[in-house]
């Protein structure tokens, strides 16, 4: 009990000298932006989830330049996952902190800034051939 009082106090800043510092030291980490590009990462969405309901929920943070719900090819339903891209990284900041852990289509979302695609590699071909003309196909065996 005595732990949980003076977690309260450090916390609501009632305590002595030692409080202000640590209010000093967390406003310090929580007014830090880390982001460095506009493009943010949306994760946790609804497969009911559309671009429209994206760009809806993320408008009144600044000009959005993009909202893109990532679908998948064949049943052309949410992954569960999109972007947003701001006009400016200050805007994307505000989102970011905004609606990081809020509620959108009864799902909690969560916003962290964008990293650059990774380069896929090179495909690899399909088949070798062999001398005998036999090829090796891997998701069945041998055929000829």
């Amino acid at each position: 009990m005595a732990f949980a009082s003076s977690f309260r106090r450090v916390l609501t800043g009632s305590s002595s000298s030692v409080s202000s510092v640590v209010q000093s030291q967390f406003s310090s980490i929580r007014f830090t932006s880390t982001l460095t590009t506009p493009k943010l990462f949306i994760s946790g969405l609804s497969r009911l989830t559309t671009d429209e309901k994206l760009k809806e929920a993320f408008a009144p943070f600044g000009q959005l330049v993009e909202s893109k719900v990532i679908t998948d090819r064949v049943t052309g339903s949410s992954k569960g996952f999109g972007f947003v891209t701001y006009a400016t990284v200050e805007e994307a900041e505000r989102a970011k902190e905004g609606m990081n852990a809020k509620f959108l289509d009864g799902w909690v979302i969560f916003v962290d800034p964008a990293k650059p695609r990774e380069p896929r590699p090179p495909p690899q071909p399909e088949s070798q051939t062999f001398e005998t003309g036999f090829r090796t196909n891997k998701t069945v065996g041998w055929s000829g």
